[in-house]
C-alpha cells in the first residue's frame, strides 16, 4: 500500500513537472524567440517553394495547345504566386515579432545603463549650480574641492566606460529600429502584391466560367447528384464511403472495352484483342503536396477539444488564404456540408480520395478535373483553419509521410 501510494505521488510530482516545465517553455522568452525564427524559416521555404510552382505552370501555360489548358496553368500558376506572397506575409509577420522582440530588449538594457547616468548627471548639475566664491568661504572647503576634483578625476574613465556603452547600445537601438521600418515596409509591400494577385485570379476564373458555359448543363445534373447524395448521407463518412463507391463503378465502367468498328469485308474480319484496360494512377510520396500554405496544428489520431479524434491534419492559414488542389483528380463534392462550412472532395483515382472543409468560398465545382496546384476555394477570413483527410480504400492515410 505504501509503495503504491508512493508511486502515486511521484507520478503526481512528474505530472506537476511536466506541466511547469510546459509552462516555462510557453512563456520562456528564448524558446518563443526560437519558435518565430522556426516560423520565419518556414515561411520562406514555403514562399521560395511556391515561386518554383509558379515558374513550372507558366512554362506549362505557354507550351499549352489549347486555350483551356492555357488558362488552367495560368490559374494554377497565379494560385502559386498568391500563396508565395501568403508565405511572404507570414515571414514578415515572424519578422517583425522579431525585430521587436529585439527593440524591447534593446530598450530595457538601454534604461538599465542610463539610471546610475542620470543619477549623476542630477548630482554633477546640483554641485555646478552652487557659486564658486560660496565654496571658497566656507571652512574647509578648499580640502572638500581638492577632494571632490581627485573624486572626479578618477570616476570620469568610468563615466566615460558607461557613457561608450550607452552610445553602442543607442546605436544598435537605432539599427534594429531602421530594422523595423524594413520589415513592416516589406510585410505592407507583400499585402499589396497578394491583393493584386487576388484580383488577377478572379479576372482569369470569370474568363473561364465564361468560356465552359457550353458545359454548364451537365454539370448542374451532376452537382444536383452529389447534392442529393449530401442530404442522403446520415454523416461525412458516409458521404466519402458514397461517392467511392460511385468512383469505382465509373471506373470499372471505363475499363469496358468499347465496341468493335464492324468491318466492310466481314469474310476478312478477325478476332482482335480487346484494349488494355487503363492503369489506374497511384499516389506515391512527393505526389502530394499541402493544399494551402500554413502551419500544421493537429495531426492524425490527434483528439480535439470535442473529443473527436483527427481523421486528418489542420492547418493554420492566413485569413483567405488560397487553397489549391493537393494532387490530380475529379471534383466528386463541392458545398455547403451540416457543419463542416464549405467542403469540397477530390477523386484522385485509384481509391485515393482528399476531404478539405473549413473553406469559405469554393472555386471549383462538381465534375471538374483538376491538376495538381489548381485554385478550388479561399479560407475563411477569422477562422482559417483547413482540415485535409487523404483516404486509400476508405481508410485514413498519414498526409504527412506522403509529403515526403
Amino acid at each position: 500500500m505504501r509503495r503504491a501510494l508512493f508511486a502515486l505521488v511521484l507520478a503526481a510530482a512528474g505530472t506537476v513537472g511536466a506541466i511547469a516545465l510546459a509552462q516555462s517553455d510557453i512563456f520562456d522568452p528564448v524558446v518563443i524567440a526560437e519558435n518565430e525564427r522556426q516560423q520565419l524559416r518556414e515561411a520562406k521555404e514555403q514562399s521560395v517553394q511556391a515561386m518554383a510552382r509558379s515558374a513550372q505552370f507558366e512554362a506549362q501555360a505557354l507550351a499549352a495547345r489549347s486555350e483551356a489548358e492555357r488558362l488552367k496553368k495560368q490559374s494554377a500558376a497565379l494560385a502559386a504566386r498568391i500563396q508565395s506572397a501568403e508565405a511572404d506575409i507570414r515571414a514578415g509577420e515572424a519578422r517583425v515579432a522579431l525585430v521587436n522582440r529585439r527593440l524591447a530588449i534593446r530598450r530595457a538594457r538601454l534604461a538599465e545603463q542610463q539610471k546610475p547616468l542620470l543619477e549623476l548627471s542630477a548630482t554633477l548639475q546640483q554641485l555646478s549650480r552652487q557659486p564658486p566664491v560660496s565654496v571658497l568661504a566656507q571652512p574647509g572647503s578648499l580640502r572638500d574641492m581638492v577632494h571632490a576634483r581627485a573624486v572626479l578625476d578618477a570616476t570620469l574613465p568610468i563615466i566615460e566606460h558607461r557613457t561608450a556603452g550607452v552610445r553602442r547600445e543607442l546605436a544598435e537601438l537605432r539599427t534594429a529600429q531602421q530594422h523595423q521600418a524594413i520589415a513592416l515596409k516589406a510585410l505592407a509591400a507583400s499585402k499589396e502584391q497578394l491583393a493584386e494577385r487576388r484580383d488577377t485570379l478572379t479576372r482569369l476564373e470569370n474568363e473561364g466560367r465564361l468560356r465552359s458555359r457550353e458545359l454548364i448543363s451537365s454539370a448542374r445534373l451532376e452537382a444536383d447528384r452529389a447534392l442529393g447524395l449530401g442530404e442522403k448521407a446520415r454523416d461525412i463518412v458516409e458521404l466519402m464511403d458514397t461517392l467511392e463507391t460511385d468512383s469505382a463503378v465509373r471506373a470499372e465502367l471505363a475499363r469496358l472495352p468499347g465496341p468493335i468498328a464492324r468491318p466492310r469485308d466481314p469474310s476478312r474480319a478477325s478476332s482482335q484483342p480487346a484494349p488494355p484496360a487503363p492503369v489506374e494512377p497511384e499516389l506515391t510520396v512527393g505526389a502530394y503536396r499541402l493544399p494551402v500554405v500554413g502551419r500544421i496544428i493537429a495531426g492524425l489520431g490527434e483528439v480535439n477539444d470535442s473529443g473527436v479524434r483527427s481523421r486528418g491534419i489542420t492547418v493554420a492559414a492566413q485569413p483567405g488564404g488560397q487553397v489549391v488542389a493537393p494532387a490530380p483528380g475529379r471534383v466528386s463534392f463541392a458545398g455547403d456540408y451540416r457543419g463542416y462550412g464549405k467542403i469540397i472532395i477530390i477523386d484522385h483515382g485509384g481509391g485515393w480520395t482528399s476531404l478539405i472543409t473549413g473553406l469559405i468560398g469554393l472555386s471549383a465545382g462538381v465534375g471538374d478535373v483538376l491538376d495538381a496546384g489548381m485554385p478550388i476555394g479561399r479560407a475563411g477570413s477569422n477562422d482559417s483553419r483547413i482540415t485535409i483527410e487523404l483516404r486509400r480504400a476508405g481508410r485514413p492515410v498519414d498526409i504527412v509521410a506522403m509529403l515526403g
